[in-house]
């Protein structure tokens, strides 16, 4: 299945809700940062959350999410925007804990109950806007649910779901986020709450070949749901060796020479991607070049 996500209203404006398919997009994430299970479960809930939250903004509009526990799987960082695209990293991308008492990937393990959930959203104004909460459970669904209620004031129900198989590929991933608007009538909250107790596990719905679409059903009821937008989503990393050269200039010239002189050369490396930036000697002669005259005009 394709993956994307879609937007809906419901229940005559009252509700509003997001469900998406990114088993592709945390596929692609695995393979890159070579995730064993615990960690690829934590970060892919992380990235499908970040999705669901960038889907809010607007297409150029971004946000990042970091997740800062105190487990083995250390920190996690997800940036997104409001097209659909999304990157990220974990810290320690081997983590594969024993299954949990449910006999499900074992993230709160992983992930750590103490430390800090932050999501930082850049609007394309002067300064960024952050919210910080503290980690409530490491299983990142209730993260992100308790930080929309605090940080946000939005009520809101967040699902986030991958399905690891046992070669560690990603079978299948996605989520929801229904959000309470005010004026939401009390007899759609207890509905939409007893349909949440009762759906299965994302995942595995996305696995046997449901449809975001199919899953607002099942928790928001067919005739309630009026879909807005259809949005692809993909995982996308803006790297390039052109940024990669201008963090180079940054570190100042005594770095720079002794990268000319000692190393003869340098490899630069992506932390949301892993994709690797050769700089041969004259590539750094150029770029020591640019940081003199940067000096001069400064």
């Amino acid at each position: 299945m394709e993956d994307y996500l879609v937007k809906a209203l419901c229940y005559e404006g009252s509700i509003r809700a997001y469900a998406v398919c990114a088993t592709n997009t945390i596929s692609e994430a695995q393979k890159r940062h070579d995730t064993w299970s615990s960690s690829t479960a934590a970060l892919g809930r992380t990235m499908v959350g970040a999705l669901l939250l960038g889907a809010t903004l607007k297409g150029e509009d971004k946000l990042t999410v970091k997740v800062q526990g105190n487990g083995p799987a250390g920190g996690i960082v997800v940036d997104s925007d409001g097209s659909g695209n999304t990157k990220g990293y974990i810290k320690n991308p081997h983590v594969s804990l024993t299954l949990n008492e449910s006999g499900k990937i074992d993230v709160r393990g992983a992930v750590g109950t103490e430390g800090i959930f932050t999501v930082i959203k850049d609007l394309g104004l002067k300064e960024t806007f952050s919210g910080q909460t503290p980690i409530v459970s490491g299983e990142i669904g209730e993260d992100f649910t308790y930080f929309m209620a605090v940080s946000e004031q939005i009520p809101s129900a967040i699902g986030l779901s991958v399905l690891v198989d046992t070669d560690e590929s990603v079978k299948a991933a996605g989520g929801f986020m229904i959000q309470v608007m005010p004026g939401a009538d009390e007899k759609t909250i207890d509905f939409i709450e007893q349909r949440l107790q009762e759906v299965p596990m994302i995942s595995r719905l996305i696995d046997e070949g449901e449809s975001p679409e199919g899953i607002l059903e099942r928790l928001l009821g067919k005739d309630e749901i009026e879909i807005l937008e259809k949005m692809p989503v993909q995982f996308k990393c803006n790297c390039s060796k052109e940024k990669f050269g201008t963090a180079i200039i940054a570190v100042g010239l005594d770095e720079i020479n002794a990268m000319i002189e000692e190393d003869h050369g340098a490899e630069a490396v992506c932390q949301f991607c892993g994709n690797k930036y050769q700089y041969s000697e004259d590539d750094l002669i150029e770029l020591r070049d640019e940081a003199i005259k940067n000096t001069r005009e400064n």
